[in-house]
Protein backbone atom coordinates (compact mmCIF):
# COMPACT_ATOMS: atom_id res chain seq x y z
CA UNK A 1 0.00 0.00 0.00
CA UNK A 2 1.32 3.44 -0.90
CA UNK A 3 2.22 5.62 2.07
CA UNK A 4 1.69 8.91 0.20
CA UNK A 5 -1.60 9.81 -1.40
CA UNK A 6 -2.35 12.81 -3.58
CA UNK A 7 -5.64 13.26 -1.75
CA UNK A 8 -6.74 13.36 1.85
CA UNK A 9 -8.72 10.21 2.68
CA UNK A 10 -11.95 10.22 4.63
CA UNK A 11 -12.71 6.88 6.28
CA UNK A 12 -16.34 6.55 7.29
CA UNK A 13 -18.78 4.01 8.70
CA UNK A 14 -20.21 2.57 5.50
CA UNK A 15 -23.42 1.28 7.10
CA UNK A 16 -24.30 4.51 8.95
CA UNK A 17 -26.92 6.68 7.24
CA UNK A 18 -25.58 9.86 8.88
CA UNK A 19 -22.03 9.02 7.77
CA UNK A 20 -23.16 8.29 4.20
CA UNK A 21 -25.09 11.57 4.10
CA UNK A 22 -22.00 13.36 5.40
CA UNK A 23 -19.89 11.82 2.61
CA UNK A 24 -22.37 13.00 -0.03
CA UNK A 25 -22.39 16.44 1.64
CA UNK A 26 -18.57 16.61 1.49
CA UNK A 27 -18.41 15.41 -2.13
CA UNK A 28 -20.79 18.16 -3.24
CA UNK A 29 -18.60 20.78 -1.54
CA UNK A 30 -15.21 19.33 -2.49
CA UNK A 31 -14.74 21.78 -5.38
CA UNK A 32 -10.92 21.43 -5.33
CA UNK A 33 -11.01 17.61 -5.43
CA UNK A 34 -9.16 17.33 -2.11
CA UNK A 35 -10.77 14.14 -0.77
CA UNK A 36 -11.10 10.47 -1.52
CA UNK A 37 -13.40 8.22 0.47
CA UNK A 38 -13.34 4.67 1.82
CA UNK A 39 -15.65 2.83 4.17
CA UNK A 40 -14.03 1.60 7.37
CA UNK A 41 -15.37 -1.83 6.43
CA UNK A 42 -13.68 -1.84 2.98
CA UNK A 43 -10.35 -3.52 2.20
CA UNK A 44 -8.52 -0.18 1.90
CA UNK A 45 -10.26 1.04 5.06
CA UNK A 46 -9.04 -1.99 6.97
CA UNK A 47 -5.51 -1.54 5.57
CA UNK A 48 -5.42 2.10 6.71
CA UNK A 49 -6.85 1.21 10.13
CA UNK A 50 -4.04 -1.30 10.53
CA UNK A 51 -1.32 1.02 9.19
CA UNK A 52 -2.30 3.85 11.55
CA UNK A 53 -3.09 1.49 14.44
CA UNK A 54 -6.59 2.95 14.86
CA UNK A 55 -8.73 1.48 17.62
CA UNK A 56 -12.15 1.26 15.95
CA UNK A 57 -13.78 0.47 19.30
CA UNK A 58 -12.98 4.09 20.24
CA UNK A 59 -13.32 5.72 16.82
CA UNK A 60 -15.77 4.10 14.45
CA UNK A 61 -17.42 6.92 12.57
CA UNK A 62 -15.02 9.32 10.78
CA UNK A 63 -11.27 9.45 10.35
CA UNK A 64 -9.25 11.76 8.11
CA UNK A 65 -5.93 10.53 6.74
CA UNK A 66 -3.74 13.40 5.57
CA UNK A 67 -0.43 12.01 4.36
CA UNK A 68 1.14 10.40 7.42
CA UNK A 69 -1.20 12.18 9.86
CA UNK A 70 -4.58 11.05 11.04
CA UNK A 71 -7.41 13.00 12.62
CA UNK A 72 -10.33 11.45 14.44
CA UNK A 73 -13.74 12.56 15.67
CA UNK A 74 -14.22 16.34 15.93
CA UNK A 75 -10.67 17.06 14.73
CA UNK A 76 -11.38 15.10 11.53
CA UNK A 77 -14.68 16.92 10.99
CA UNK A 78 -13.06 20.34 11.45
CA UNK A 79 -10.10 19.53 9.19
CA UNK A 80 -12.56 18.33 6.53
CA UNK A 81 -14.68 21.49 6.87
CA UNK A 82 -11.56 23.59 6.32
CA UNK A 83 -11.35 22.30 2.72
CA UNK A 84 -15.02 22.54 1.72
CA UNK A 85 -16.46 25.28 -0.46
CA UNK A 86 -18.77 27.98 0.86
CA UNK A 87 -18.76 29.12 4.48
CA UNK A 88 -17.86 25.70 5.91
CA UNK A 89 -14.16 26.53 6.45
CA UNK A 90 -15.29 29.05 9.09
CA UNK A 91 -16.12 26.08 11.34
CA UNK A 92 -12.40 25.39 11.60
CA UNK A 93 -12.28 28.23 14.15
CA UNK A 94 -13.72 25.71 16.64
CA UNK A 95 -10.33 23.95 16.62
CA UNK A 96 -9.41 26.33 19.46
CA UNK A 97 -12.00 24.64 21.69
CA UNK A 98 -10.27 21.92 23.71
CA UNK A 99 -10.50 18.55 21.98
CA UNK A 100 -12.01 16.94 25.07
CA UNK A 101 -14.97 19.35 24.92
CA UNK A 102 -15.39 19.07 21.13
CA UNK A 103 -15.29 15.28 21.36
CA UNK A 104 -17.99 15.22 24.06
CA UNK A 105 -20.44 16.63 21.52
CA UNK A 106 -19.06 14.44 18.74
CA UNK A 107 -19.26 11.27 20.88
CA UNK A 108 -22.86 12.00 21.87
CA UNK A 109 -23.90 12.24 18.22
CA UNK A 110 -21.79 9.21 17.21
CA UNK A 111 -23.25 7.11 20.03
CA UNK A 112 -26.81 7.86 18.91
CA UNK A 113 -26.34 7.98 15.14
CA UNK A 114 -27.88 4.58 14.36
CA UNK A 115 -30.90 5.27 16.54
CA UNK A 116 -31.48 8.75 15.09
CA UNK A 117 -30.53 8.21 11.44
CA UNK A 118 -30.69 4.46 10.94
CA UNK A 119 -28.31 1.87 9.61
CA UNK A 120 -27.89 0.11 6.26
CA UNK A 121 -27.45 -3.63 5.88
CA UNK A 122 -24.32 -3.10 3.76
CA UNK A 123 -21.96 -0.33 2.72
CA UNK A 124 -23.06 2.36 0.28
CA UNK A 125 -22.44 1.57 -3.38
CA UNK A 126 -21.35 4.79 -5.10
CA UNK A 127 -23.03 5.76 -8.35
CA UNK A 128 -20.85 5.54 -11.49
CA UNK A 129 -20.50 9.34 -11.40
CA UNK A 130 -19.06 9.20 -7.87
CA UNK A 131 -16.97 6.03 -8.30
CA UNK A 132 -13.72 7.97 -8.92
CA UNK A 133 -13.99 9.56 -5.46
CA UNK A 134 -13.86 6.19 -3.70
CA UNK A 135 -10.81 4.03 -3.05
Amino acid sequence: MRSNYNHKIILFDGVCNLCNSSVVFAIKRDKNDVFRFAALQSEIGEQLISKFNIDTSKTDSIILIDGEKQYEKSSAALHIAKHLSGGWPLLYAFIIVPKSIRDLVYNFIAKNRYRWYGKKESCMIPTPALQAKFL
